[in-house]
């Protein structure tokens, strides 16, 4: 008797195992699809440059490399001695570039090689300019120092930070706007946003002044440059819900 008792239990437990092992089935609703529209808004903010970067260097040729160093070093640094002694901090100059090259001689008149060479080395210094109103005199006085390179002025703006914030805060404004527009036209409600993304462009107004003598640097020096104002904008790509 007490053997058929203990076998009872054993089957009891082994059906409620099983019962516990088997498939399950829950009750589970279908999300529902969100539905949605997606713009693109864009914003703006304009800054005047109060800051510029500079590209200015010295080409010289010779018919030695030795000749050609020589007289690029005497000039470069004759550069280098008028931007301080202007009031530019040297932590605001550095060297970007050198090279001395070899190249071929050719008659001015037949085009055709004369079998000698010329060395060529260029020393070129990056610049950066915090007083804007000096800027065409800081250019008078490195040509006349023995610049004779100007490959390019970069205007910039020093802090920008709160600009591009006017900028993005005007682009979701706008990618509001359209969404809502949107939404009212197609007879839907405009809910919460989904998405948001965004691209900022900062373009940099440049000024060239190429010159592969001081004469040319010169005359393109003398022109007045104006750094007029630097338009930041952003463009953002938003997703909002729609019921």
């Amino acid at each position: 008797m007490k053997t058929k008792t203990m076998f009872v239990a054993v089957l009891a437990l082994l059906a409620l195992v099983l019962s516990a092992c088997g498939p399950t089935t829950i009750n589970q609703e279908a999300q529902p699809v969100v539905r949605t529209v997606s713009v693109t808004g864009a914003g703006q903010a304009n800054l005047v440059p109060d800051i510029a970067y500079l590209y200015l260097g010295v080409h010289t040729e010779k018919p030695t490399a030795s000749e050609a160093m020589a007289e690029n070093n005497t000039q470069t640094q004759s550069m280098i001695d008028a931007l301080t002694k202007f009031g530019i901090d040297k932590k605001d100059i550095r060297t970007t570039n050198f090279s001395i090259y070899p190249q071929d001689k050719y008659d001015p008149q037949t085009g055709t090689p004369t079998g000698e060479k010329v060395y060529s080395v260029d020393n070129t210094v990056y610049v950066t300019v915090r007083d804007l109103k000096q800027l065409g005199d800081l250019l008078d006085t490195v040509v006349a120092a023995g610049a004779n390179t100007i490959n390019s002025i970069q205007f910039d703006v020093a802090d920008k930070a709160e600009a591009i914030k006017t900028a993005r805060a005007a682009a979701v404004k706008d990618a509001q706007a359209q969404a809502q527009q949107l939404a009212d036209a197609a007879g839907v409600t405009l809910g919460e946003i989904q998405t948001l993304g965004f691209f900022d462009n900062q373009p940099v107004p440049m000024f060239e002044g190429k010159g592969g003598g001081g004469g040319a640097v010169a005359q393109a020096a003398a022109v007045p440059i104006q750094p007029g104002q630097l338009t930041f904008t952003v463009t953002v790509n938003a997703t909002y819900a729609i019921k």
